[in-house]
């Protein structure tokens, strides 16, 4: 890769979202950085502008002030140099597992026996090999998630995007894309900014968490994350591992609190309804 693929800046980022009275601030003098292929993970309450400053980065929603770089390029709408993946599945029902993974490298014109000797190569390592004739609707929802993070590595982006990519798959199923997705990492060193409520899920994958504010957004603390790779999910178990964890959880709630208000839950007492 050319020096400098893959490091994005976002510097004194603000994005104003909606009209007249409507119109609110979702992003409050944010600034983040991502090396060459650095996995950093982004956390916080709910509602407090994670999924904006994604699609601030995948040229989606554009700043209201402050800059955004890729490469240091000013990113101002949505590229090839980008993959994003959503919760949500977003294959194409009429293609094939091979087909959905190979319609990026079609597009930009990579001959076919190319295409198609990368992209059963990936397949293979990810457990989809013999999947690849099946259709979307045939595969269940930790497959379906597998094709379209295959489909954005296939295509080589500077860096990838994904906004809780496992959020709908059930633990055991979380945990297995968890690692099929750090061993897809390790192989091409993409850049990876990954959106999650999981504050485990951002311990294990990530070399640095950012925890975000309460609306508006901004960026409360960075914490990097010093386990040793290759990872195990025993390490967020260990004595390092339960302290970055801790932390993490500590400054969500506090964030969380301060958008309530400050109110405090009460511990119910036993047999009080």
């Amino acid at each position: 890769m050319i020096p400098g693929d893959g490091s994005v800046r976002l510097t004194n980022v603000d994005v104003a979202l909606g009209e007249g009275a409507k119109r609110i601030l979702a992003l409050d003098q944010v600034s983040v950085h991502i090396e060459p292929g650095e996995f950093v993970s982004v956390v916080g309450p709910s509602g407090c502008g994670k999924s904006t400053l994604l699609n601030v980065l995948a040229g989606f929603t554009p700043v209201s002030s402050g800059e955004a770089k890729l490469a240091g390029n000013p990113i101002r709408a949505p590229g090839p140099e980008r993959g994003v993946v959503f919760q949500q599945y977003s294959l194409f029902p009429w293609l094939t597992v091979r087909a959905n993974v190979a319609y990026g490298l079609r597009a930009r014109g990579v001959p076919k026996r190319e295409r198609i000797q990368a992209v059963d190569e990936l397949l293979a390592r990810c457990g989809l090999g013999s999947f690849a004739e099946h259709y979307p609707e045939q595969l269940s929802g930790g497959m379906r998630q597998r094709v379209g993070i295959v489909r954005a590595i296939a295509n080589q982006p500077q860096v990838l995007l994904l906004d809780e990519p496992f959020g709908a798959l059930d633990a055991q199923t979380r945990e297995v894309m968890q690692e099929i997705l750090l061993d897809l990492w390790q192989r091409f060193r993409t850049s990876v900014l990954f959106i999650t409520h999981d504050i485990d899920e951002a311990v294990f994958l990530s070399d640095r968490v950012y925890v975000m504010t309460a609306r508006p957004g901004q960026i409360k603390a960075e914490l990097a994350i010093p386990l040793p790779r290759p990872r195990e999910h025993a390490m967020t178990a260990s004595a390092q591992g339960a302290r970055l964890v801790r932390e993490l959880r500590d400054q969500i709630r506090e964030e969380s609190l301060r958008a309530l208000g400050g109110i405090v839950p009460q511990a119910v007492s036993p047999g009080v309804t």
